[in-house]
């Protein structure tokens, strides 16, 4: 069987119909349904049933997804493996938010060289959609993110919460401004945003990486929401000033992995990211971003 083929099946199921399938293996619509169509007639029977609604599993798409998941995760731990040194006995991918790699995972990273040296570590930038794709079609191994989305076969477990808070460059610039950058933090920070600002047209400076925000900022002045972690130092330097009055917004962190993943080297790297989790929750707890007199 062609691995191409157990690939393209994930990818209707992470995508939920053909045509979405195809956008993201950057193919055209008629090969997905091609590749299914030769899927479905080597193992001799349907996998899907196409509708309006879009591509829905069959009994047997459902059996036969255990093993597509195998099949892509064998392939690419073998690619992986192959191509390590005989210093490491296996090799693990982590995506996650960049904002969560200024920081948090770095420390994770660290941890894993000094609790794990054996085990080599892909690691990428991801948002959450792709996170998760990747996570059904077997393409990597663990996400952190900030809202995961429903799937039968992916653990989502909670690390730790990210207090974010809305900075200015100017303290005495009146806010709601023209200058403000809105930053796609992901469907959570966007729901709670629009009920505590439900009548503010964020259509003037919009970003989907808190990085480009903060580029912005420092180049133009503005404001924006920033995770607390990332502007405390900033905070209490007086480079930048908490717009009074604003409210916090807190996004629960968490990380999404297979449900049937049992090796030890995934268990040692989810050990890691819960420690440091537990931490960073209770460094927010403490935090105090008076600045200095």
């Amino acid at each position: 069987m062609d691995i191409e083929f157990a690939r393209t099946f994930l990818a209707v199921i992470a995508a939920g119909n053909f045509v979405n399938a195809a956008g993201k293996l950057h193919i055209t619509q008629s090969t997905v349904s091609a590749r299914i169509k030769t899927l479905e007639r080597q193992l001799g029977t349907p996998l899907f049933r196409r509708g309006r609604g879009g591509a829905e599993l069959t009994a047997a798409g459902r059996r036969f997804l255990r093993h597509a998941k195998v099949l892509v995760r064998t392939y690419e731990q073998a690619r992986h493996d192959v191509g390590l040194s005989s210093g490491f006995s296996a090799g693990l991918t982590l995506q996650g938010r960049i904002a969560l790699w200024d920081g948090f995972l770095p420390h994770w990273v660290e941890w894993m060289r000094q609790s794990a040296p054996d085990i080599s570590l892909r690691l990428e930038i991801g948002f959450e959609e792709g996170i998760m794709q990747g996570l059904v079609q077997g393409d990597i191994d663990i996400g952190v993110l900030y809202t995961p989305q429903s799937r039968p076969t992916i653990a989502a477990e909670y690390i730790f919460g990210e207090s974010l808070v809305l900075i200015t460059s100017a303290p005495n610039r009146r806010w709601q401004d023209s200058s403000y950058v809105h930053v796609d933090w992901g469907p959570e920070f966007l729901a709670q945003f629009s009920a505590r600002f439900p009548d503010m047209d964020t259509s003037a400076q919009r970003v989907n990486i808190g990085w480009l925000a903060m580029q912005l900022i420092n180049n133009h002045g503005g404001s924006a929401y920033f995770p607390m972690r990332l502007v405390r130092h900033l905070i209490r330097a007086q480079r930048l000033f908490p717009v009074e009055d604003s409210p916090l917004i807190t996004l629960p962190v968490y990380m999404v992995y297979p449900l049937d993943r049992q090796e030890p080297h995934i268990v040692t790297a989810i050990t890691g990211l819960r420690e440091l989790g537990a931490e960073e929750d209770l460094r927010q707890s403490r935090d105090d971003l008076a600045p200095p007199a």
